[in-house]
């Protein structure tokens, strides 16, 4: 069997681990709670490897897992309807929510109730982001190092959008010119169309173009020599494009 690996340096996972770890020989029930993507199942399948799992959605397997095992882990518990039909007496249950929702009601049906942190609140993201970068890298089969924009990494969805976003980043990092002429070329040949489509088509060169050399230049006055432009047309440009 493969070894669930769960990455964390986080104070509060620990605490999490600690407590789920003491209930390991307790017939008692206990709810993970959580955002989507936080890693809640990772972490129970690392603690509990040989549990039987069992999807909430599945009704009939849930009531027949219930029956027949002692120990048992339901995930996707927030889409239970009817909690107060299930018989948790006398078994060691873990069940996992993808939501922290009636946190109050719930209390009465597990003795122990813990909160996933979501990546926006964990120390340890920096930990987690060099872990996705070298995934990424290896899975791109990208050898030369490439600094992320950390700031432009996304975390709305934890995990999920997290590694999608490194993987972007490293993907648009890494392409050559005569790639992203590739691209071009591609997106115009599925766009272009109209009476009106080198004005309409020329934002896509000129607005990153633009942006870029302010940003790295940080004067006006240096951009315009730099792009061969009269100061008063560059001002108009950035005026245009709305570039402060």
């Amino acid at each position: 069997m493969k070894t669930v690996q769960f990455l964390s340096n986080s104070i509060q996972i620990d605490k999490i681990t600690k407590g789920l770890n003491l209930t390991r020989s307790l017939f008692v029930s206990s709810l993970l709670m959580g955002e989507e993507h936080t890693g809640k199942k990772t972490l129970i399948k690392m603690l509990f490897p040989d549990s039987t799992y069992v999807d909430a959605l599945q009704e009939e397997e849930l009531t027949t897992a219930l029956q027949n095992n002692n120990e048992l882990i339901i995930y996707n518990f927030e889409q239970i309807k009817n909690i107060e039909s299930l018989n948790f007496e006398h078994k060691r249950i873990i069940a996992i929510a993808n939501s922290t929702k009636n946190k109050e009601r719930l209390s009465h049906f597990f003795a122990f109730i813990y909160e996933m942190p979501n990546l926006q609140n964990r120390e340890d993201v920096n930990k987690l982001i060099d872990y996705f970068y070298k995934q990424s890298a290896e899975t791109l089969m990208i050898d030369e190092p490439i600094k992320l924009d950390k700031k432009k990494l996304d975390l709305s969805h934890n995990i999920k959008s997290l590694k999608a976003s490194i993987c972007k980043q490293l993907l648009l990092k890494s392409l050559q010119k005569e790639e992203i002429k590739t691209l071009l070329y591609d997106y115009l040949h599925e766009e272009l169309e109209g009476n009106n489509a080198y004005r309409t088509h020329l934002r896509l060169f000129e607005e990153p173009l633009l942006k870029a050399g302010l940003s790295k230049y940080k004067s006006q006055l240096k951009l315009a020599g730099v792009l061969g432009l009269n100061r008063n047309t560059l001002r108009k440009k950035l005026q245009e494009y709305d570039i402060n």
